[in-house]
């Protein structure tokens, strides 16, 4: 159980059966009265948002969400299928669910499920995963009117800006959080 002295951004509580995150966070003090904190929650379920006022007297339930390591097997109608990798046990997530992870499912990727209550919600991949490009234009040495990045596609269709000497067929390494190029992967 929390107080609403406990609040911060990041907190995530139960409110009405459903999950929610605080997105801000502001304490406010009226010349009279109560102390009070408005907060800003996403809901977790369906990601509405919405502004709301608590009084320093109010106390809210943790939001029991576990994270479990599952392994991606295949996408199919939308949906994206993964796998309990000690149960073997197969969930769906739809596209929402999955959100911009999409662009870095790799063929037996094991990521991160977050659940409520068995019922996924969200999806966390590594920080860091090494692709292959499949599409890279190439680059004329001396060609500096292009700028010093150029566009790539890798196995998983996303297109990124690289360094002008990544050649298709290359291993590189790329940063899930941000979809950004990080350096050539050797061998």
């Amino acid at each position: 159980m929390y107080t609403a002295s406990d609040l911060r951004k990041g907190l995530r509580i139960k409110i009405e059966n459903d999950p929610y995150i605080l997105t801000e966070f502001n304490f406010v003090k009226p010349g009279k009265g109560q102390a009070l904190y408005r907060c800003k929650l996403k809901n977790m379920v369906n990601g509405n948002q919405f502004e709301r006022t608590f009084r320093s007297v109010d106390v809210f339930e943790a939001a029991d969400l576990q994270e479990k390591r599952m392994q991606y097997l295949y996408k199919e109608e939308g949906k994206y299928c993964f796998m309990d990798n000690e149960s073997y046990e197969q969930i769906f997530l739809s596209e929402d669910q999955v959100g911009e992870a999409k662009n870095f499912l790799l063929d037996n990727i094991e990521a991160e499920i977050l659940l409520f209550e068995d019922r996924p919600l969200g999806i966390s991949l590594p920080n860091f995963i090494d692709v292959i490009v499949t599409k890279a234009d190439p680059w004329a040495k001396g060609d500096s009117v292009s700028g010093n990045t150029k566009p790539v596609t890798i196995q998983t269709g996303y297109q990124l800006q690289v360094p002008p000497f990544i050649e298709e067929g290359e291993k590189i390494r790329i940063d899930t959080r941000s979809g950004e190029y990080l350096t050539r992967v050797k061998g």
